[in-house]
């Protein structure tokens, strides 16, 4: 409810004709996806090639064990925070983390202590947790009803550009290293200034009740909660029926990293070389975001059928590639490591273990981009949205936390495989039943027309602000 006790979905201002104002959400979400490709995509870059970029895994693996439990408490938490401090300090604040991160494996580099590392990743869950919490609310509130896989779509391109940027800066900066080394300083500075330039641009993200959409509607009208009703309404979301529901596919949908970056990646190719299929994996997700922002919004009339048809498609092609992936998993194992191989060896040899690295990413995007369009379906006002996005964040950094320490602890790799697939499989059936149960259809009428309820006049410059 706003200041003036009306809520502000109800509420239509006059039409706005231009989607390239800072205040839109295509602006807005641009700008989110910019924070999210020099942060959380550069940090994804970092974990792809495996242990972080170090010859042992265990330094990372601990990190990352330390970074996801806090990552699931703050991830839980930080919808509420992001509704009582709003967006300029809860994301530069995350942002910032993700710079400690990176300088942490720098200063491993020459002292190899974990303690500073292990501190670092801790603090980066607080940080990702208030960062994810506020990038869903943003994303899943400010797009037209209508439109909200699209915009999904686009941000997660711009989001995954970050992962293939950040795949050539290891490829490029250790490419006459092709033995089983870490990489070099230079590697972990260079992730450091984009992911300090996504501090700094955090601080252009609007609040919610700024941004207006081209109908003349405002995203939500609520400027500030307070912790105690944050408090009240994050304890509910534990008995909410429909986020439930949807613990099994959070769970599953950070769970697999764990196993393609550290036994897939870092197995079967030599270091530079895991620089180049990073990009190609993040360059998938950015495929897979597009493919399925456009089933969700484009492929029936119905909203409802379309998040049917969204869910099925993702299964059909998630167990094609699973499958793919257990072909492969049977030809090696920990006691049988592979011969890392190179991209300049033979087509044959490179190709069937590039495409599958290749598909794990499109698979990813695909899966995640559909989850949150269940999400961003079950309500349209940031305050819902924020706290919905926040305990999906909090379950899927649980999960991670768990597989992290899965590989540390020397799991069968055929096991971890078996393991992510089910979890992933398991999950279409409850998102199935969220759809049906939860995701209404709105005709075109409703999605796209204001309602006609007016306002107080306001000239264009205040729209603007």
């Amino acid at each position: 409810m706003g200041v003036d006790g009306k809520d502000e979905e109800s509420v239509t201002q006059l039409p706005v004709k231009s989607r390239l104002r800072y205040n839109s959400p295509l602006v807005q979400v641009t700008l989110i996806g910019l924070v999210c490709f020099c942060c959380p995509g550069m940090y994804g870059a970092l974990a792809g090639m495996g242990g972080g970029g170090q010859v042992d895994h265990t330094i990372a693996n601990n990190a990352n064990t330390a970074l996801y439990a806090t990552f699931a408490i703050f991830g839980i938490l930080g919808g509420g925070i992001y509704n009582v401090l709003g967006p300029h300090l809860t994301l530069a604040a995350s942002c910032s983390t993700y710079v400690l991160y990176a300088g942490s494996f720098l200063y491993y580099n020459h002292h190899k202590h974990q303690t500073f590392v292990i501190v670092a990743g801790t603090l980066l869950g607080v940080g990702a947790g208030l960062l994810w919490a506020a990038e869903g609310a943003i994303m899943t509130s400010y797009p037209p009803p209508n439109r909200k896989g699209t915009y999904i779509a686009l941000f997660w391109s711009i989001f995954n550009m970050g992962g293939v940027i950040g795949g050539l800066i290891p490829f490029i900066l250790n490419y006459h290293r092709t033995e089983a080394v870490s990489v070099n300083d230079a590697t972990y500075i260079g992730f450091m200034c984009f992911m300090t330039a996504g501090t700094l641009l955090s601080i252009s993200i609007l609040p919610p009740f700024k941004v207006i959409r081209e109908d003349g509607t405002r995203c939500t009208n609520i400027k500030y909660s307070s912790a105690f009703t944050e408090a009240r309404e994050i304890l509910k979301l534990f008995l909410n029926w429909k986020m439930l529901l949807i613990v099994p596919a959070a769970w599953a949908s950070n769970f697999f990293y764990t196993y393609q970056f550290n036994n897939v990646n870092a197995l079967l190719f030599n270091l530079r070389t895991r620089g180049l299929t990073n990009i190609f994996y993040w360059g998938a997700q950015m495929l897979g975001s597009v493919v399925i922002g456009y089933i969700m919004d484009f492929s029936f009339k119905s909203r409802r059928i379309r998040g049917f048809v969204g869910i099925a498609v993702v299964a059909l092609i998630s167990t094609g590639i699973w499958a793919g992936g257990l072909a492969k998993q049977l030809t090696y194992s920990l006691s049988e490591l592979p011969q890392p191989l190179d991209f300049k060896d033979s087509g044959k040899t490179f190709a069937g273990p590039f495409v599958l690295y290749f598909s794990y990413g499109l698979l990813d995007a695909m899966f995640q981009s559909m989850v949150y369009w269940v999400i961003g379906a079950l309500a349209d006002d940031s305050e819902t949205l924020s706290r919905y996005s926040g305990f999906c964040k909090g379950v899927m950094s649980a999960g991670a936390a768990v597989a992290w320490q899965v590989d540390t602890h020397r799991v069968r790799l055929l096991s971890q495989l078996i393991v992510n697939w089910s979890l992933i499989t398991v999950s279409y059936p409850f998102l199935m039943l969220l759809v049906m149960l939860a995701v209404k259809d709105e005709n075109k009428t409703k999605e796209e027309t204001p309602k006609d309820v007016s306002l107080p006049p306001t000239d264009e410059t205040s729209i603007a602000k």
